[in-house]
């Protein structure tokens, strides 16, 4: 993989070029805070350029076999693999996780390709004969055309995948717009998609900020898109998008329960609790944010977490041995620090407090070490905003029912995750909790590739996920032939 030029280039119709913007912006190490290169800001001519390319492959892209397709994921898994290590190292010095966090989040990309590589049955129709005597019926499914991605900073290398593969292998083209904050991990990802041999135009990179998404929301060639980020935003992206007339499916924010029954394990629950809650810095989705223990399982589970959260080693994310890394930048320190202070303000216990952290030799670094906040209480601001980083809420309950009901008067609906040794209950919370991710003993409930990412109410906008069949789904369209062939045509030929 050879080394990518400053400013960062966009790759258009098969050519990296230059962006026609003239304003750039620092991609910077959060551990660090030295500058890795820069990337333009493009305009909305670079979005039209992007989809006219792709417009202009889909004619001959739509006809190429669905065997033939993913002959080019089949090559791009293999690269994905033989780079891992280096694009590992790149969403670390970018977006700040672990070297091992970053390793785990390319994996579960490559899982994606792999499942889109199954695409000559998984977009198959279907059929019945003698709907009316004589009348046979099909369904067949036809790419949409040409689609776009936006991808969020958090998971740079993985979140693309949720939908890219499945865009190309159903047929359609499509545009990638990488968070301008960690561009570089797509950027060299497209070194490799461009070294399996992909028709020109096929994919496009264009990098930037909201010029460029409302480019993309409102460009008539752009048929489908798909968004993961904040739910405002991703609330502004599906209402703007579906004005226009498009396709939209737009993953949005979280605040993530854990309940804890008196029976769990508590050894183990603290373990899955506290990575849910730390991992990735709290920058994922599908972080724990919110801790509710039930009955006895207060004061165990309380001590236990407490202890976890101030051993964990925080650092650089290349370093050896480091748990947690920094969040993404300088804005995002000081408003998660500044929502730990709103939270003691409405009257929360302060029981760990991650707050003003340095790090030997990365001073400079966006580092919070984990924080646990007590008592909160459920209609405070702190219990109810998606804070997006190391901070674990703890709240008290008496009973399951008491817990679920809290699950359900939320707004987010990303996921919900329950510890016990109880099936009875893991039964009644499966049922009855209102989130569409569940965990049962799991502390990050993130689906495989072959399952849907789900997501309720704020969490989500749209109908069909990213992932699985619902991605075959979004990415085709279904036509319905009815057929009538009467024998005694046939006679004049």
């Amino acid at each position: 993989m050879v080394h990518l030029k400053t400013p960062l280039l966009n790759y258009i119709n098969g050519k990296w070029c230059p962006s026609q913007a003239t304003e750039l912006l620092d991609v910077v190490n959060p551990a660090t805070a030295q500058s890795l290169t820069q990337v333009p800001l493009s305009l909305k001519s670079d979005v039209d350029a992007a989809a006219v390319a792709a417009a202009a492959a889909f004619t001959s892209w739509r006809t190429t076999p669905p065997t033939a397709r993913v002959q080019y994921l089949f090559k791009l898994k293999y690269l994905l693999e033989e780079n891992l290590d280096e694009l590992s190292r790149t969403i670390t010095m970018e977006c700040g996780k672990t070297f091992a966090e970053s390793k785990a989040e390319l994996e579960r990309a490559i899982e994606n390709v792999e499942v889109a590589c199954g695409i000559p049955m998984l977009m198959q129709g279907y059929n019945l004969e003698d709907i009316a005597r004589g009348i046979d019926e099909i369904m067949i499914r036809q790419p949409v055309g040409v689609t776009a991605i936006i991808a969020p900073f958090n998971f740079p290398g993985m979140i693309p995948f949720w939908f890219l593969p499945y865009a190309i292998a159903c047929g359609n083209t499509s545009i990638i717009k990488p968070s301008e904050k960690v561009p570089l991990t797509m950027a060299k990802i497209f070194q490799l998609l461009e070294a399996t041999g992909l028709p020109q135009g096929v994919v496009n990179l264009v990098h930037g900020a909201k010029e460029v998404v409302d480019a993309i929301l409102e460009h008539p060639t752009i048929r489908a898109i798909s968004f993961v980020g904040s739910s405002p935003i991703a609330h502004y992206v599906y209402s703007k998008g579906a004005a226009y007339g498009k396709r939209m499916q737009c993953q949005g924010g979280a605040k993530n329960p854990l309940i804890v029954l008196p029976d769990a394990d508590m050894e183990m629950t603290t373990r899955i609790a506290a990575d849910s809650a730390f991992g990735c810095a709290g920058q994922r989705c599908l972080a724990a944010s919110l801790a509710v223990t039930v009955g006895e399982a207060r004061h165990s589970f309380t001590n236990a977490i407490a202890s976890s959260a101030q051993n964990r080693i925080v650092g650089y994310g290349l370093d050896s041995g480091v748990e947690m890394g920094p969040v993404i930048t300088p804005e995002s320190k000081y408003r998660i620090e500044g929502l730990i202070a709103q939270g003691i303000d409405e009257g929360a216990k302060l029981l760990i407090d991650g707050r003003n952290t340095k790090i030997s030799g990365y001073e400079e670094g966006n580092f919070i070490r984990p924080t646990i906040l007590e008592n909160v209480n459920p209609n405070s601001i702190v219990a109810q905003t998606e804070i997006f980083g190391p901070v674990l809420s703890l709240m008290h309950l008496d009973t399951i029912e008491d817990a679920i009901a809290l699950v359900n008067s939320g707004k987010w609906g990303n996921m919900a995750c329950l510890f016990t040794r109880s099936g009875a209950a893991a039964r009644q919370f499966r049922y009855e909790a209102e989130a569409g991710n569940i965990g049962i003993n799991i502390g990050v409930a993130a689906p495989m590739a072959f399952f849907p990412f789900s997501g309720w109410k704020d969490s989500f906008y749209g109908d069909l996920h990213g992932q699985g069949r619902d991605a075959v789904e979004f990415f085709t369209q279904t036509k319905v032939v009815v057929e009538r062939w009467p024998k005694d045509w046939s006679r004049q030929f």
